[in-house]
């Protein structure tokens, strides 16, 4: 994913796994709260510590693999979660078997915008201070004064240091703010996860198939104009990562051990939706991309990609493997649900 044009640089936030794993097709709830009277500046020493890191290092099998069939043909599903503790060993028994036993490997849904090295080595000088808020204003100027006063708390406890964040777009704040505190609870993305799928698709030379959608980029300089300028309704965006951060972070280990053992009565419990809609929505539904449909409709033109290659694989291939983020497959409007739709018979793990 390009850096190089604005949507990309907040794609992460809908993309990328947050502690409740939620990026779901619902709306999130509008605003912050209402101001109040509590102190702008709340004392760093009433923080409370940060909590102990998480550590597993038991072997664990993952989730199973969803079977998807037509007929003799299958596609099987492998579901990704995060965040997941740091020491955590993956047992990919199931996984190899599977990928073993495949023509072709069916990537996770994504976007990306590349303007090319040349075109976007002159975009550089565009984005300097991308990230701040227009007009100078800081997270003060922005936020409920109670709002605020988490903020000042939960900075002081996670990252401290951190001073640049003050004037960042609240959308960027909740994204150092999500990363610091879990890297101070010893947890992680699933990158080690990916890249063992990734070296198995690799070893068995199985045909890779990318569901990427091209974003335009001929607009870009405008677009980093334009984004630089508007001010941006994210205060929900920071206000809902806050207001689950610790939480979340409690029951990162129950939840990681869920998706570690298969377990899905627990994986079902968990929160698919509030955090990551509110900070998509802040981005996407401004009016910079009123010019761009793409943009605008950039999930379903994910979704339509992704099952477009997944029907193809299916009449085409005796066994296929896929993998995609265990939200995506439990998700009743999701693309596993559209293929049961179709027709197609889906199997759970047992």
């Amino acid at each position: 994913m390009s850096k190089l044009a604005i949507p990309a640089l907040c794609l992460f936030l809908c993309a990328a796994p947050s502690f409740g794993q939620s990026a779901a097709d619902v709306a999130a709830s509008p605003g912050a709260s209402a101001p109040s009277s509590t102190p702008l500046d709340a004392p760093a020493a009433d923080a409370q510590p940060a909590p102990e890191q998480i550590h597993v290092v038991a072997q664990r099998p993952g989730s199973g693999l969803w079977k998807v069939s037509k007929g003799e043909h299958v596609l099987w599903v492998f579901g990704t979660y995060a965040p997941l503790p740091k020491n955590m060993e993956w047992r990919a028994h199931r996984v190899e078997a599977a990928i073993a036993g495949a023509q072709e490997y069916l990537a996770p849904p994504g976007a990306r915008a590349n303007p090319g090295f040349f075109r976007g080595v002159t975009l550089l000088p565009s984005l300097i201070g991308i990230r701040k808020n227009p007009d100078g204003a800081t997270l003060r100027d922005l936020m409920p004064p109670a709002d605020y006063a988490r903020w000042t708390e939960l900075k002081a406890k996670y990252m401290p240091d951190n001073e640049a964040a003050e004037r960042e777009r609240p959308i960027f704040a909740a994204e150092a703010l999500m990363r610091s505190a879990r890297k101070q609870a010893g947890l992680e993305g699933d990158d080690a996860v990916r890249k063992r799928v990734g070296e198995l698709v690799k070893k068995n030379r199985l045909k890779y198939t990318s569901s990427t959608v091209e974003l335009p980029t001929d607009n870009a300089r405008t677009l980093i104009k334009d984004f630089k300028k508007t001010a941006l309704k994210d205060v929900a965006c920071l206000s809902t990562t806050m207001a689950r951060l610790e939480t979340d972070i409690a029951e990162a280990s129950a939840r990681a051990n869920a998706w570690a053992r298969g377990n899905l009565d627990e994986i079902r419990k968990l929160d698919f939706v509030e955090r990551d809609e509110a900070c998509f929505k802040s981005v996407f539904d401004s009016a910079i991309f009123d010019g761009d449909p793409a943009y605008k409709n950039m999930r379903s033109l994910m979704r339509e990609k992704w099952l477009a290659s997944a029907e193809n694989a299916l009449a085409t291939n005796a066994s296929t493997f896929a993998m995609l983020q265990i939200k995506d497959i439990l998700d009743p409007k999701g693309v596993i649900a559209a293929l049961a739709a179709k027709g197609y018979t889906v199997e759970q793990p047992d």
